[in-house]
């Protein structure tokens, strides 16, 4: 567990980075550059060399879509509780999705393999696919409705370049198109630089917040959502499967991973309260460091 626990401090020193720069040339350093940069830019490289890195089999595919399954049984619920709870549009969509959307990349990936081994990989790597159509179908129509219409929040999603180039590289994938070392060693330039330049966009967002400018329902309601409800919603659910301990293990993991940056991506990018976001982002982080211990207990004495 303590490699487990340096791997992870050692990937946010580069929100501490972000943090010192904007920190340091306050205004000089845009967030709304660096986050046009990150979604329009480099968030792609992520998805194509996400999709390169593992073979789709088709008994692979179940666990993605079981993910999805959970997700939207726990969604849509949620979407009328936070109708009930907030009369903000843009604290109900924060409510709505921000919960659901995990680090499941940056932190899933690499605590999958050193809480399962590298046995783990194709699992995670296929859940964060799945994450990847979470955020960028729904997440896009409901951060958007924090402050767009419905027809704009509609277009929002067909803009993002994400999904189309999602597409093409499911395309490839499945039809085993062969990429030369060049091409897959540009693919993950690009994908490393969108890792760090998410990280360092939490950094820069982190510089100035307050967080006892959270609104205590909105704090109360997403981080009971993420550590309580969801996980014992995936606990439920995962029982009623005849699917090995290892596998459950790893998508109750996956479903406990802290916030994802992309929270603020698209927080920031339809005006969406992007300071709350990162608050949010920031104390389920702290909240996810002692439950690493939880997990690695669980896995120790019940998945291996």
């Amino acid at each position: 567990m303590i490699s487990t626990l340096l791997s992870i401090i050692f990937v946010y020193v580069f929100i501490v980075l972000g943090y010192m720069a904007k920190r340091i040339f306050q205004e000089d350093m845009s967030t709304r550059t660096l986050t046009l940069m990150s979604v329009y830019f480099l968030q792609p490289f992520v998805t194509i060399w996400g999709f390169s890195t593992a073979k789709l089999n088709a008994e692979h595919i179940y666990v993605p879509l079981l993910y999805l399954a959970i997700i939207l049984a726990l969604l849509i619920p949620t979407i009328f509780i936070g109708k009930l709870l907030f009369s903000n549009p843009k604290d109900r969509a924060i409510f709505s999705i921000a919960g659901f959307v995990g680090n499941t990349g940056n932190i899933g990936i690499p605590l999958g393999i050193a809480l399962f081994g590298e046995q783990s990989v194709i699992y995670t790597t296929l859940i964060n696919i799945a994450n990847v159509f979470v955020v960028y179908i729904i997440g896009v129509y409901i951060y958007s409705r924090g402050s767009f219409s419905i027809k704009d929040s509609l277009f929002n999603i067909v803009k993002i370049p994400i999904i189309p180039a999602s597409i093409v590289a499911i395309f490839i994938n499945i039809n085993d198109i062969p990429l030369s070392n060049q091409v897959q060693e540009f693919f993950k330039m690009g994908a490393y630089a969108g890792i760090v330049l998410q990280l360092f966009l939490l950094g820069t967002f982190l510089q100035g917040i307050r967080i006892r400018e959270l609104h205590p329902k909105l704090f109360t309601g997403t981080i009971s959502q993420k550590f309580v409800i969801v996980p014992l919603a995936t606990a439920i659910i995962l029982s009623f499967t005849s699917l090995p301990l290892f596998v459950q293990g790893v998508i109750f993991m996956e479903m406990m991973t802290p916030l994802a940056v992309a929270n603020i991506n698209l927080a920031s990018l339809y005006d969406c309260k992007p300071k709350d976001v990162t608050s949010l982002i920031l104390l389920s982080t702290l909240f996810f460091i002692p439950l690493l211990f939880g997990l690695g207990y669980i896995v120790n004495h019940h998945y291996l």
